[in-house]
């Protein structure tokens, strides 16, 4: 553990947390970085930063690739004040001084703006928290950034909020992303217009499954989905979709991506080209054709959209009983709360 993550732990072990909460899997957001490829340069942001991971991998990807780090421009939004704190302090102590961490409700009030419009930035990493229900949807219908592009997504899903904020918040020549998401945006009923739109927009690049319990306190399985506002020749019109959901290594109760694990799912992305059983390039017209439905197994092995909707049953049982643990968790706090008044009264 280096200096910095000591501090962290330290810092939430006294605050009462437990680091994890803080924390993406750092293979995940490895692997995300190797298929991004962030450069010297660039200004990389993540939307809902917790303690800045991801701009740190980010970083750590250009200084392992001899890219000049101190040239990056790394920008954050977190809406827990002591989260933030510690994503400050995290970019300080490794070293980074072009920064800016503001706190606050992404989808309420964005702290990056340009006038009249939204920052854009090079680089667009993030974990949004999964389908939140409390967020203003009524203000998403006609939002004066311009992010509702797609539709406004329903009041128990917040996803496609957080997503339309990124593909708003990307550069129109430069701008990629890489979003961790449950596997409901590849295929839910009630997000199937805003995802044609995507799809129609030739704005997705990839769509990767992974394997399960690769994040604390959580058996689910989620996805990586990849977009570009300006796809390479080779690219336009097409999606590869990679099934990693077997390209896990599972330790006591963490599971990780091994160097090679990595290496395998960077090298299709990049090599674009179908692979039996692990990856296909699918047309636009080929995903149309299943009604913009981007789930995995569709693709790659062939199953029906029955079938392939079967596949991720479990997880969207996982789902819902992560969102119950998270509105017991926030019901909790606030009964410890309203004690806690009534004692001081």
């Amino acid at each position: 553990m280096n200096r910095a993550e000591f501090l962290i732990k330290k810092f939430a072990d006294d605050s009462g947390h437990t680091a994890q909460e803080f924390y993406t899997n750092r293979t995940v957001v490895h692997l995300m970085v190797q298929m991004l490829e962030p450069k010297a340069g660039e200004r990389i942001y993540d939307p809902t930063c917790g303690t800045g991971g991801m701009l740190i991998s980010a970083l750590d990807e250009v200084k392992r690739k001899g890219g000049e780090y101190r040239t990056l421009k790394l920008y954050g939004q977190e809406r827990n004040h002591m989260t933030a704190s510690i994503a400050r302090m995290n970019l300080a102590l490794h070293g980074v001084d072009d920064f800016a961490i503001a706190r606050g409700d992404t989808l309420e009030r964005p702290a990056f703006t340009d006038k009249d419009r939204l920052a854009t930035f090079d680089v667009v990493m993030a974990n949004p928290p999964y389908s939140i229900k409390q967020w203003s949807r009524e203000a998403w219908t006609s939002d004066v950034w311009g992010r509702n592009f797609l539709g406004t997504p329903p009041q128990g899903r917040a996803d496609y909020a957080f997503f339309q904020h990124i593909l708003k918040s990307m550069d129109s020549k430069t701008g990629r992303c890489a979003i961790l998401f449950p596997h409901g945006v590849l295929f839910r009923k009630e997000e199937a217009d805003m995802r044609q739109k995507l799809v129609d927009a030739d704005l997705v690049d990839c769509v990767l499954g992974l394997g399960a319990n690769l994040f604390y306190n959580s058996p689910m399985e989620a996805c990586v989905v990849i977009c570009r506002n300006n796809k390479p020749a080779k690219r336009r019109g097409k999606v590869i979709l990679i099934d990693a959901v077997n390209e896990v290594t599972r330790e006591r109760s963490m599971s990780y991506l091994k160097p090679e694990h990595q290496e395998r799912v960077a090298n299709a992305y990049h090599d674009f080209k179908d692979i039996e059983g692990f990856a296909h390039v699918a047309t636009l017209d080929e995903i149309r054709a299943n009604d913009g439905n981007l789930s995995i197994p569709l693709y790659v092995r062939g199953k029906s959209v029955g079938e392939a909707k079967g596949v991720y049953a479990a997880d969207g049982l996982k789902e819902a009983v992560s969102t119950w643990e998270q509105s017991s968790t926030e019901l909790q706090k606030k009964i410890d709360s309203l004690l806690e008044t009534l004692e001081d009264i």
